[in-house]
C-alpha cells in the first residue's frame, strides 16, 4: 500500500507539472523560452490566472478590508530584494496582493502592485511570526503558527530524501531563532529600564538615556506551534502536489491536530507572566509535545 501511495504521488506531481491544477495554474504555451523577450510569460512557466479567478470568486475582499480581523501577508520586490508586508490595517488588500505572496519563481511570474513586481516572501523568510512579534503591544499575546513543513528531520540515506530535506529545511519557519531574539530583546528593554532608574535626576534627559528609554519590552507571548509532520510515502514531490486524495487528507491532519491542540490544558493553563516567550508544540506526533520556554 505504502509504494502504490507513493507511486500515486509522484504520478499526480507530474501530471500537475505537465498540465497544470484546475483553478490554480495551467502551463504556458508556447512556453516561457519561446515567449517575446522582457515578458512576464518570458520569467515563469505557469499561467496563474486561474488562481486570480478563484480568489476573486471565493475570497471576500471587502470583509478583509472591513478591520475585523487584521490579515498580513509578506512577499519579496523582485528588485530591490526587499521583504514587504501587505497589511490591511495600512492598506487596502486585493487579489494583488495575496497572488504575490504566493508567487515562487520560477513555476509562477512577479505580481505588479503600484508599479513594482514581487515574488513569494518564502524567498527571504518563511517566519511571518517575526512580524507579529514585532508589533508593539504590552498585553499578552498568543500566537499560533501553522507550518506545512517540519523543521526537524531524519539524515537522508537517499538523493530523493535529500531534495525532500533540503525542501523542509528551506520552507519551514525559524521558530527558535525567532523567540530567541524575541525572549534577548525583552531582558535588554527591562535591563534598559532598570538601568534609567537608578540614574540621578539630572541624567535623565541625556539625548542617550531618551533614546534608550524608548527601549519598551513587551508582554508575555505564547506560540502555539502546529507541524505538519510528512507522511512516509510522502516524498520530495510534496509542495507541488495537489490531488484531491492528498488534500482532503491534509485537511484532515489539521482540522485533528487543532482540535487536539485546543483541548490541551498545557497552553490553557501558562502563568501570566510579566515577560517571557513560551512555545508549546502539542500536535499527537510531536517528537516532544511538550511546551518550552525561550
Amino acid at each position: 500500500m505504502t509504494h502504490a501511495r507513493e507511486a500515486f504521488n509522484e504520478a499526480s506531481a507530474t501530471h500537475g507539472m505537465l498540465f497544470g491544477v484546475p483553478g490554480f495554474f495551467s502551463p504556458r504555451f508556447p512556453p516561457a523560452p519561446f515567449q517575446p523577450r522582457g515578458t512576464l510569460e518570458a520569467i515563469s512557466f505557469y499561467d496563474t490566472t486561474p488562481l486570480r479567478q478563484t480568489l476573486e470568486r471565493l475570497v471576500d475582499f471587502d470583509l478583509i478590508n472591513s478591520g475585523r480581523v487584521r490579515l498580513s501577508v509578506g512577499a519579496v520586490n523582485v528588485r530591490s530584494g526587499n521583504f514587504a508586508y501587505f497589511d490591511s490595517a495600512k492598506q487596502r488588500i486585493d487579489v494583488r496582493h495575496i497572488m504575490a505572496s504566493g508567487a515562487l519563481p520560477p513555476g509562477f511570474a512577479p505580481v505588479e502592485i503600484d508599479g513594482e513586481h514581487y515574488w513569494d516572501g518564502g524567498l527571504v523568510s518563511n517566519t511571518p511570526l517575526q512580524y507579529v512579534l514585532d508589533q508593539p503591544d504590552k498585553r499578552p499575546r498568543v500566537v499560533f503558527q501553522v507550518d506545512l513543513f517540519a523543521a526537524t528531520g531524519d539524515l537522508p540515506t537517499t538523493l530523493a530524501e535529500v531534495t525532500e530535506r533540503e525542501k523542509d529545511i528551506r520552507f519551514s519557519s525559524r521558530t527558535r531563532l525567532n523567540t530567541t531574539n524575541e525572549m534577548d530583546r525583552q531582558v535588554i528593554a527591562q535591563a534598559a529600564q532598570r538601568l534609567i532608574e537608578k540614574l540621578p535626576a539630572e541624567l535623565r534627559n541625556d539625548p542617550d538615556v531618551q533614546a534608550l528609554s524608548q527601549v519598551r519590552g513587551s508582554g508575555a507571548v505564547a506560540v502555539v506551534h502546529l507541524i505538519y509532520r510528512s507522511k512516509h510515502y510522502e516524498s520530495q514531490s510534496k509542495d507541488h502536489e495537489f490531488s484531491r486524495v492528498s488534500v482532503q487528507e491534509h485537511w484532515d491532519c489539521g482540522c485533528a491536530d487543532m482540535a487536539h491542540t485546543l483541548s490541551d490544558p498545557r497552553w490553557l493553563d501558562r502563568l501570566p507572566d510579566a515577560s517571557g516567550v513560551h512555545v508549546y508544540d502539542l500536535t499527537p506526533d510531536s517528537p516532544s509535545a511538550i511546551g518550552v520556554r525561550a
